[in-house]
């Protein structure tokens, strides 16, 4: 090809700006999926030792039903008994079970977010509004499939256990063997249809939450980065926003995973005696310390993300 010619040539990917972060056309060392993946993977880990006695609380204030069966009066009463029951760490029982499953959701989460996001950006490496709640939505139905069922149905199980007398769980295998031994597989795939809209109506909040307030940051800048402080505090909004959105959601998917939950035809059926027999205000049991932990989880888990992606983005080419 002469000179003339080289100085004529149009690359095919100049009007497909998308095919050169991603396919063929991508630099090596691996696409924003997989280093979601990877970021995704160490935030979890960190995160859920950082914020699980909140998850207890929650979920035993949940689970804790009226009447004569009634354990708690509030979130202060929980932690008091719990702590004076089984000590200090009997606020993170379930802790390994959770850990196990929080490294692959956390993963699937944003590997998923970043894959899609690179599909779905225009000629200026931005989100529509429609991307924004569309990326978010498959972020949280990949998550709820591949790691948030399973791993809160196990959960749910295990502290149901420990609610028990006479707990039948000596640990994290034996706890899951005898469930699958007891139940089959699916046992451990219990409320997937409120899980997939708990966790596809919540990433969906808090990504376009999110993205929403750091292009509001960033103007007419696009490269403008955002200080992880800024990033902690817009996470804190977006969980705030997701609480609020689908708490109902998070209530019915405990009981339909919980040890007792043979007594629910299915998800609608489950709604509807709650309803009956305990009135709308269980709809938002356990708000209050759901909202905290996820207000401090959301933040904690955007300003980690971001930090290694920033990390990868540099030494990761």
């Amino acid at each position: 090809m002469d000179r003339q010619s080289l100085a004529s040539f149009v690359s095919p990917y100049k009007c497909r700006p998308w095919m050169t972060s991603t396919g063929a056309a991508a630099p090596s060392g691996g696409g924003k999926g997989l280093k979601g993946i990877v970021a995704g993977g160490i935030t979890g880990g960190i995160e859920i030792c950082i914020t699980y006695p909140t998850e207890y609380v929650k979920t035993q204030l949940q689970l804790d039903e009226k009447g004569a069966n009634k354990r708690y009066n509030g979130i202060a009463d929980c932690v008091k008994k719990t702590v004076q029951q089984k000590g200090f760490f009997g606020l993170y029982r379930g802790l390994s079970v959770l850990l196990y499953g929080s490294i692959p959701k956390s993963a699937a989460r944003f590997g998923a977010f970043e894959y899609l996001r690179g599909h779905a950006v225009d000629a200026n490496g931005q989100l529509s509004t429609a991307g924004k709640l569309l990326c978010g939505l498959g972020a949280g139905v990949c998550e709820a499939v591949l790691a948030v069922t399973p791993m809160e149905t196990i959960k749910v199980k295990f502290i149901n256990d420990q609610r028990s007398a006479n707990p039948k769980f000596k640990g994290f295998a034996h706890g899951v063997g005898q469930i699958v031994k007891a139940e089959g597989i699916s046992g451990v795939y219990k409320g997937l249809t409120p899980t997939i809209l708990k966790q596809g109506s919540n990433q969906a909040i808090r990504f376009f939450v999110l993205e929403s307030l750091k292009d509001l940051y960033k103007g007419d800048d696009h490269n403008k980065p955002v200080p992880k402080l800024l990033v902690g505090a817009f996470g804190a909004v977006a969980g705030a926003a997701s609480v609020f959105g689908n708490t109902p959601l998070d209530v019915v998917k405990t009981r339909m995973q919980g040890l007792e939950a043979s007594k629910y035809k299915n998800t609608a059926d489950c709604a509807m005696k709650i309803l009956k027999n305990e009135g709308v205000g269980a709809f938002y049991k356990g708000t209050v310390p759901r909202l905290g932990r996820v207000c401090l989880d959301v933040a904690i888990t955007f300003m980690i993300y971001d930090s290694f992606m920033d990390l990868f983005n540099t030494v990761w080419k």
